[in-house]
């Protein structure tokens, strides 16, 4: 099924360009001219994302924005034509997941609409394990308690690493590239440093949950990324 973006601008002709590129790059593409119009369709449909003009008549984006984080976590990508760093600031502050500044390259907001659609799809993977043990092979995770046990003896992981193995684990045999982890564990680059930072983590949650059982659990898949193979 493809995925639903719901562009919100006062101006029909940005609305009518956005939808036809998403529609082209394979988006179902649902659009309104003012924030109260936005909100009932939001209500209505089952969107995927939000692109959201910051200057809208009656009810602006920011107000708009607000009320959609508060029922839901589906990510909202606020469009703006102001450069003022406090307009972004109090933007990401009421739940916006990312902003770009008009006018826009398609090429960047394309990147950056694949880039929230895909950290919202792996962080749903995360959230819908319950809070009962997730098991495989010899591991098991309780994601209540942030505990994991191998072969029957607790072994401590860093924050980090106990975040890889709780989505490796609620997803098995599932390939996640680097970007996909540092989208998800570390939320971008600047956090992460670069793509050797998800390899060293890799290297040293192997080490721990491998050296006391036989098993192969975190696979490479070359030129892709890693994947845990269930056991």
């Amino acid at each position: 099924m493809n995925k639903k973006i719901l562009v919100v601008d006062d101006e029909q002709a940005i609305c009518e360009l956005l939808k036809m590129e998403l529609e082209f790059e394979g988006y179902d593409v649902l659009t309104c001219y003012d924030g109260l119009q936005a909100l009932e369709t939001f209500e209505k449909e089952n969107v995927d994302l939000v692109l959201l003009d910051v200057m809208l008549p009656g009810m602006n984006g920011f107000d708009v924005c607000k009320e959609i984080t508060k029922k839901s976590s589906i990510p909202v990508l606020m469009l703006t034509a102001k450069t003022d760093i406090i307009d972004k600031v109090l933007g990401l502050e009421l739940g916006a997941d990312d902003y770009i500044t008009k006018p826009f390259d398609m090429r960047e907001l394309l990147a950056r609409i694949k880039v929230l659609l895909r950290r919202s799809e792996l962080s749903n993977v995360n959230t819908e394990a319950n809070d009962n043990n997730i098991v495989n092979g010899d591991i098991v995770l309780n994601a209540l308690s942030r505990t994991v046990t191998v072969a029957g003896s607790e072994i401590h992981l860093t924050p980090k690493e106990f975040d890889l193995l709780e989505l490796f684990m609620s997803s098995l045999d599932k390939v996640f590239t680097r970007e996909d982890l540092i989208s998800v564990i570390w939320k971008d680059y600047e956090k992460a440093g670069d793509s050797r930072t998800v390899d060293m983590h890799i290297q040293r949650l192997r080490k721990k949950i491998e050296e006391n059982t036989s098993a192969r659990y975190i696979e490479t898949v070359f030129g892709r990324g890693y994947k845990m193979r269930k056991c």
